[in-house]
């Protein structure tokens, strides 16, 4: 289960880990004063029970699928003095069962729908969602009313539950990312509720007990504390109809007030963190706006200024004076933090980028906005409200957020403060909040040995009682809507071209909001096409690619992407998204940055210097050594995934190294265009053949299927990371079964029956029985010419010898004995009713055309699947894991403490 901490995380560690990703910068900064028409609310519903409960439903057609969000109006703020996170140890009891549903039935009806279902706590709300197919959005909200209803809070189910929250405590303990944040959010917030993060604290869950969860389940989980939103294809009127007839007999209750929230004045800080990370990473943090703000809108687009392509902040890098450097606004309910975040080289000094990172914050307190920034954000943001319908849990979360956390009526409201906000709003706003004496500054430094986030391990193993069988007896309202799951809705087929240079285009028209996306796949394999002594120049091509074109400076090109409130992302993956009237323009602007490339000279020696220092903090931290020792353990000597650039490497490319992979590797003939959205086969084919038709291909096809993989002997290796208090594990071996083989489809089905999800025998066994781990799963990975098979998961050190042998267990009973037909018929309505959840989201159905054209497989394989799946046997399953599954020749890798015997 997820809860929300600090969205920091994920800017610091695409950074740290990730260094200056040019090639994948995806412009974020635009959306223009646009009709309200852009947000769609044609079709909604609302209604309110008499017991308080609001609903609202959103139609969504863009494939057979719905989201259901429901969400208290209760976080972490009102946990008890001294309790921290005991919204989130709620969460966690909320899937212990409830009264008509029990744990162990709840575990199977999420594995019989195939969808995904999970919950997020946060300050102010809790929010438990699930993603189904759409003919089974009744068993969706039956849940949640039975939850809402009579949620099973007993002190058993606490002791052993328990376990489970410290591991999750511990683990994110163990981040320094996580360290930082939680220590900038009691600075920012102090003497508030939101002083304490939403996780909560090991000492706050030992003196927990369920009679407190109980109180605080009784005071805040009731129908008139509840907004639920439903989104997907479904008819509003119906949805409303069943949501009165399954919550309306539950009674609406007295609620308590909420805590004030009182801001005090910031004392200024300096922390300094140790890390593992391959850059140092410099930060400001301030305290800003939040969602439901009446400067929301104006802090969000002061926000984008900031971490603009063309703004001040993104020159540092550049100009070579930091090696990635962003803005990231994170807004609460209440309250906002903004965190202004460079990376530094490994060894380096961060008082130079700390004191640019000052300047330039300064320089916008002071009132040098530019106008034109602000319009352009604007247009984006505008924009993105767009883009946000191209997804059904998009559509549920964007509605869930507007009402639950922004107290607007609808995301109209939304694109209406937008589209209000001034130059002056932002210049007020920026001197307000950009007060660097009200600050917290960090640095994080890479270093050896750093210290593990908190001491000890994770409170012992977990323990989860009985668990599910594996067979399990529903409920009649549930068993009866899931028996005989067949065929799924078959997709509409896309239409198909091949220009006269070769280049594929996929078109698959419909889409739900006014918007074209365009996703795109050059295939390249740096293993095999970067000339000898040349390891990098793949990486670094791609990175020159946003540095301008033939006709077009730098900032000129990102002007004039934001000037029609695109996203566009260049490299050997490139893509644009736009409002509909823009598609023809952003195709023009997207073949302009891929086939005419600038490669300036005088940019090129500082993204190379770049480049070298993130390769050389990069190779001395524990994952990458943790994925290169997997590899090496898995293909022989020489085999091309080994090659890998290096410090020395990247310092001798040249720039006419660049422009001849350039020249070689972008080529029309290995590149798929996959156009989605509202847009015609006939218009999406004219333009493609505009913009991308004059490519040419120079020199022959260069050969990019690697060689088919031996049988890999056993083996293990260990990776010290004593910044870890977990262990990663994992457990592979190569599979000699080809991708087109129709054994693919049995053990994909078997292996949803042994570790696809919490209902799996790998997840019953090592987690619910023995509470060995605290999460695990399998997969099988294919590519065009090899395949591999892999067991991951978290432990213990004293616990990791004692899972693995539990792997092994399941992976031999495998072999030798037919699964049940009761796991089968789970594990074959799990894979059917997911198949439609592949087309949820305008991103997953083009990712996965293009996933489908890299391993030649045909675009109806979907189709092909669901009918394979039906006639799989339990002998069939048998048979496939005993004759392409290897228990005895997996390879251990590890990373993390020292283990334990």
């Amino acid at each position: 289960m997820k809860y929300r901490s600090t969205l920091l995380l994920t800017a610091c560690t695409a950074l740290a880990l990730s260094g200056p990703a040019l090639s994948q910068t995806a412009v974020q900064t635009a959306s223009p004063p646009a009709p309200p028409a852009l947000i769609a609310t044609s079709g909604v519903m609302r209604a309110t029970l008499d017991n308080g409960l609001r609903i609202v439903v959103v139609p969504n057609k863009l494939a057979p699928v719905v989201t259901t969000n429901l969400s208290y109006l209760a976080g972490s703020n009102e946990s008890p003095p001294g309790f921290p996170g005991t919204a989130h140890a709620l969460e966690h009891m909320m899937f212990r069962g409830s009264t008509g549903l029990d744990r162990d039935q709840l575990f199977e009806l999420g594995a019989l729908l195939g969808g995904a279902y999970n919950a997020t706590t946060n300050e102010t709300v809790t929010q438990y969602t699930y993603t189904v197919p759409a003919s089974d959005v009744a068993l969706a909200l039956q849940t949640e009313a039975l939850r809402m209803r009579g949620a099973l809070i007993t002190e058993t189910d606490w002791v052993q539950e328990r376990g489970a929250i410290e591991q999750e405590v511990s683990r994110n303990n163990s981040s320094p990312f996580y360290l930082y944040s939680a220590q900038v959010q009691a600075l920012l917030f102090a003497g508030t509720p939101y002083e304490f993060d939403a996780l909560g604290t090991r000492p706050s869950f030992d003196k927990t007990d369920a009679a407190l969860l109980r109180r605080f389940y009784d005071a805040w989980y009731a129908p008139n504390n509840a907004i639920l939103v439903v989104a997907g294809d479904v008819e509003p009127a119906a949805v409303i109809a069943q949501a009165r007839a399954i919550f309306g007999p539950i009674a609406r209750r007295d609620l308590p007030p909420h805590a004030p929230v009182n801001l005090q004045p910031v004392r200024a800080e300096t922390i300094e963190l140790p890390t593992s990370f391959a850059t140092g990473i410099a930060a400001i943090a301030l305290r800003m706006p939040g969602l439901a703000s009446k400067d929301f809108a104006a802090a969000d687009v002061l926000g984008d200024v900031l971490g603009s392509e063309r703004g001040e902040l993104r020159a540092l890098v550049t100009s070579g004076r930091a090696l990635s450097a962003s803005f990231s606004y994170q807004p609460r309910s209440s309250v906002g933090q903004g965190f202004a975040i460079a990376a530094f080289p490994r060894g380096g000094d961060p008082a130079p980028v700390l004191a640019d990172m000052r300047r330039v914050l300064q320089s916008i307190a002071a009132g040098n906005i530019p106008a034109e920034l602000v319009e352009a954000s604007k247009r984006q943001e505008l924009a993105q409200l767009a883009f946000e319908a191209d997804s059904i849990s998009g559509t549920a979360n964007t509605w869930s957020r507007a009402l639950s956390m922004q107290g607007l009526d609808s995301p109209d409201d939304l694109a209406k403060a937008y589209e209000a906000v001034t130059v002056a709003d932002v210049v007020r706003v920026a001197r307000e909040v950009l007060d660097l004496n009200q600050a917290v500054t960090a640095v994080l430094t890479p270093q050896e040995g750093g210290r593990p986030g908190s001491a000890g391990g994770f409170g012992g193993a977990e323990s989860f009682g009985s668990g599910a069988s594996r067979g399990v007896a529903l409920p009649e309202w549930a068993s009866a809507a899931l028996e005989n799951p067949g065929l799924p809705p078959a997709p509409v087929p896309p239409a198909v071209s091949v220009l006269p240079n070769g280049l594929r285009l996929i078109v698959q028209p419909g889409g739900v909001s006014r918007t074209v996306s365009v996703y795109a796949r050059i295939r390249q394999s740096a293993g095999l096409q970067e000339p000898p002594g040349k390891e990098g120049v793949a990486a670094l091509t791609g990175e020159l690619l946003d540095y301008g074109t033939a006709s077009r400076d730098r900032l000129a090109y990102r002007k004039s992407v934001d000037d029609i409130a695109a996203q566009l992302t260049l490299g050997s993956s490139f893509q644009v998204k736009v409002l509909t009237p823009q598609f023809a323009a952003g195709m023009r602007l997207l073949a302009e940055g891929m086939l005419h490339p600038a490669f300036p000279a005088q940019d090129f020696a500082v993204a190379r210097d770049r480049q070298r220092a993130n390769v050389a903090g990069q190779i001395q931290t524990p994952d990458y050594r943790f994925g290169l020792e997997v590899t090496r353990a898995l293909v022989p000597a020489g085999d091309p995934s080994l090659r890998r650039a290096s410090p020395e490497t990247v310092a001798g490319l040249t720039l006419e190294d660049v422009r001849a992979f350039h020249a070689a590797a972008y080529r029309p003939d290995l590149t798929t265009i996959v156009v989605m959205g509202d847009v015609t086969p006939e218009e999406a084919q004219r333009v493609v053949a505009e913009t991308f038709g004059p490519w040419a291909a120079e020199g022959p096809t260069p050969m990019l299927d690697t060689p088919a993989l031996p049988a890999n002997p056993a083996g293990s290796a260990r990776v010290p990371d004593p910044n870890r208090l977990q262990d990663s594990v994992i457990l592979a071996h190569t599979v000699a079964l080809p991708v087109t083989s129709p054994d693919r489809y049995v053990l994909e089905l078997g292996n949803t029956v042994l570790g696809g999800g919490f209902s799996s025998r790998l997840y019953q066994d090592l987690r619910v029985r023995t509470g060995y781990v605290y999460s695990v799963s399998s997969q099988l990975n294919w590519q065009r010419t090899r395949a591999t098979y892999a067991v991951q998961f978290g432990a213990d050190p004293g616990n990791v010898s004692k899972a693995r042998e539990l792997v092994l267990k399941n992976l031999r009973d495998m072999q030798q004995n037919p699964v049940s037909e009761a796991e089968l018929s789970r594990a074959r309505s799990q894979t059917l009713r997911r198949l439609p959840m592949g087309r949820a989201s305008v991103d997953r159905i083009a990712q996965s055309l293009l996933r489908l054209v890299d391993l030649g497989l045909p675009l109806n394989s979907e189709e092909i699947a669901a009918r394979r799946y039906l006639a799989i046997t339990a002998p069939e399953v048998q048979q496939a894991f005993a004759n392409w599954l290897r228990p005895d020749g997996l390879v251990q890798v590890v990373e993390g403490p020292p283990l334990q015997q």
